[in-house]
């Protein structure tokens, strides 16, 4: 069952980055563009240098990012059951908290109220916090759903027809703090893989807008700084993700796939965007209106895997509530994790 959950997470990731391409890069020529004022900082030729430099920059940062938790396996310090795991996981949390709150949810707001739009009905509605809120119930939903189906399988794998109890679910459910999931039960490691799978689905539809909008600027002024900080960004978002991944106990083959997909998703983005240069427009209503949709229910997503999946498990989990001083540090460590990027908003 883990594995038809992560064959359709995959597939539904690349129907979303085709999905999105598609309809991008044709609302310039569906819809009339609103066009703004350019400014003083306009060079393509040395945009695309720029861009082309974005491309290593942004793949690197974030393979070094996602790989480092999965490869302190050999590191005793930073395994899974360890104090610091626990400190270097809250701060990861923090980094993808803020990740939702302060540039996916923003980015969303200010593309579904521009003054590209129309008045009605993108002025007069907060469709942003609606479509977020839905997200991530639709979130919940998908985490409750495939817990309900380990719980039959479970059931009818160990000869037992009743329901297995809501305190053995419950004490099974959280992968996080107990260390990785292959030495837990069967239901611990599902669990695990589905906040994986889930939390990756709604950073890379962001990171591929993200890289689309990049590639299709042509404004040095707005890319040199917004490399820099989406390198931070990426590395930082992929540690909280590679910690997942590491308490999901993958195969090698599957680790070195959602490491592809996380890592090559926003330079493959830029890459979409220099191609499209051309025919696509971030200020054209159609454009806006997928971007900012899919913003918002990427933010939805992100919101509540950081606080419902990452953060409530450990802060409520044992481990922290019986080392009081742990739990102070862990919850420092989200402030720096959220504040660090809160701070990164300013140029990203």
């Amino acid at each position: 069952m883990a594995i038809h959950i992560k064959n359709h997470a995959h597939f539904l990731i690349f129907l979303i980055i085709i999905s999105t391409v598609s309809s991008i890069s044709g609302a310039s020529n569906t819809t009339a563009e609103c066009t703004r004022p350019i400014g003083g900082c306009h060079d393509k030729p040395y945009a695309q240098k720029l861009k082309i430099i974005a491309i290593f920059a942004i793949l690197i940062t974030s393979m070094i990012g996602i790989c480092l938790p999965i490869f302190t396996r050999a590191v005793p310090a930073l395994s899974p059951d360890r104090n610091l795991f626990a400190v270097v996981k809250a701060f990861a949390s923090g980094v993808i908290l803020a990740t939702g709150y302060m540039h996916v949810l923003p980015d969303s707001f200010d593309a579904l109220r521009s003054e590209c739009l129309p008045d009605r009905p993108w002025h007069k509605y907060p469709f942003t916090t609606l479509v977020a809120m839905f997200s991530a119930v639709l979130t919940l939903m998908v985490d409750s759903f495939a817990m309900s189906l380990f719980k039959r399988h479970y059931a009818l794998e160990s000869g037992e027809q009743k329901e297995v109890s809501n305190e053995s679910v419950e004490l099974q459910s959280h992968c996080h703090g107990h260390g990785v999931a292959a030495e837990g039960s069967d239901a611990t490691l599902l669990r695990c893989r589905v906040v994986a799978q889930i939390l990756e689905l709604g950073i890379i539809v962001h990171s591929v807008i993200i890289g689309l909008s990049l590639g299709a600027s042509n404004n040095p002024c707005t890319i040199r700084p917004l490399v820099a900080a989406l390198c931070f960004h990426q590395m930082f978002e992929g540690m909280g993700l590679g910690g997942c991944i590491l308490q999901a106990n993958y195969r090698a083959k599957t680790n070195a796939i959602m490491v592809f997909f996380f890592s090559a998703t926003t330079p493959f983005g830029i890459i979409l965007g220099l191609v499209l240069s051309n025919v696509y427009s971030d200020n054209s209503p159609a454009a806006l209106i997928v971007e900012g949709l899919l913003d918002a229910a990427s933010a939805g997503l992100l919101n509540y895997m950081a606080l419902v999946d990452l953060l409530a498990p450990d802060f409520m989990g044992a481990k922290l509530q019986a080392h009081l001083k742990l739990q102070a540090l862990c919850y420092v460590a989200v402030v720096l994790g959220a504040g660090g990027m809160s701070v990164m908003a300013i140029w990203a």
